[in-house]
């Protein structure tokens, strides 16, 4: 069990680092701000924790019982709720009252050192519970990310399981903290896997929380008149061939927000604007394939809009099933 810590502490230490460098680009969270700061936070305080871990368990000199140990475990839960809010809710604006959710860190530096450790966990165990409740009320979307929804809930067991555990304390404090260390480990690992799956997971999901929670705002839009609009951007302008092209881009042309333009895809096309990128991109390459034989499947991806093979690959795989190759040998 030792060993299994270190080993998953090392990895949650580098993941953190390449997870902060590539995953909160822009073009993830274009219209989600308060998720991609707080989502930093998030991951900087998992990666201090664990650097605490790693001295304790290695019996270093850094102290386990440390004022900043103890401040960042209680950032975990309040960071997490702001990284999650704007993904699970639709709700991303930051106010002055929110300020409250960071208040029991003050506990950190008024009471006895122990008590607060508990309460840390007690408050974390709060906020499991909203997330339960919060992907509860998503269920009837669940078909749009029924895979990831299933990692996330190991996720969400894993965080209640240790939390079970710091409250009962059935475990001795070198076991806890060894147990604690491979939790931590365990989720990262679950949520790499989920972002490597599908990076674009949380605008899928922010999509489907603005239908489920968001009042219509499409009532003034002539719908018919826009998709039409929309199809012509793709099959004569060929917008999708853009790299960089975004929601944004997109909704400009049609005149529309960018939660308009979401609204619109999501409730009349069944699907996600990510998806519904991919699917114009993956259409015109399948196009391409059978008319274009001497055409590599590179140059092709590229042709498209993807900016890379391997994300070709991956979009085709995920669409058709089959690989550009076999799909136009076949």
């Amino acid at each position: 069990m030792h060993q299994a810590a270190i080993l998953l502490i090392g990895f949650s230490f580098f993941y953190v680092l390449v997870f902060v460098l590539t995953h909160f680009k822009n073009s993830y969270y274009h219209d989600q701000k308060t998720a991609r700061v707080f989502g930093i936070l998030l991951m900087l305080c998992l990666a201090v924790l664990q650097l605490y871990h790693y001295n304790y368990l290695m019996q270093r000199t850094i102290n386990i019982d440390a004022l900043f140990y103890l401040s960042c475990l209680y950032l975990v839960a309040p960071s997490f709720y702001f990284y999650a809010r704007p993904v699970l809710k639709a709700e991303d604006e930051f106010k002055l009252k929110h300020f409250a959710h960071f208040m029991p860190l003050l506990l950190v530096f008024t009471i006895e050192y122990n008590l607060a450790f508990t309460l840390a966990f007690v408050s974390g165990s709060l906020y499991l519970l909203w997330l339960f409740n919060t992907i509860y009320a998503l269920r009837t979307h669940k078909q749009q990310f029924k895979n990831e929804l299933i990692l996330l809930t190991m996720v969400f067991i894993i965080a209640i399981s240790v939390s079970v555990i710091a409250l009962t304390k059935p475990f001795s404090q070198q076991l806890f903290f060894t147990l604690y260390a491979c939790a931590i480990g365990l989720a990262l690992f679950v949520v790499a896997l989920v972002v490597s799956y599908k990076p674009e997971l949380s605008e899928i999901v922010s999509e489907a929380a603005k239908e489920t929670y968001a009042v219509s705002t499409l009532t003034a839009v002539d719908c018919e008149a826009k998709l039409a609009q929309l199809e012509s951007l793709m099959k004569d302008n060929k917008l999708y061939q853009q790299h960089n092209v975004d929601r944004h881009t997109i909704a400009t042309e049609l005149d529309l927000t960018t939660h308009q333009l979401s609204e619109l895809i999501n409730t009349k096309l069944n699907m996600g604007f990510s998806h519904y990128l991919r699917l114009q991109r993956i259409n015109a390459a399948k196009r391409l394939l059978l008319s274009q034989h001497t055409a590599s499947v590179l140059s092709i991806g590229l042709e498209v809009g993807f900016s890379s093979q391997s994300n070709f690959y991956e979009a085709f795989k995920d669409i058709t099933k089959t690989t550009p190759g076999k799909y136009r040998s076949r």
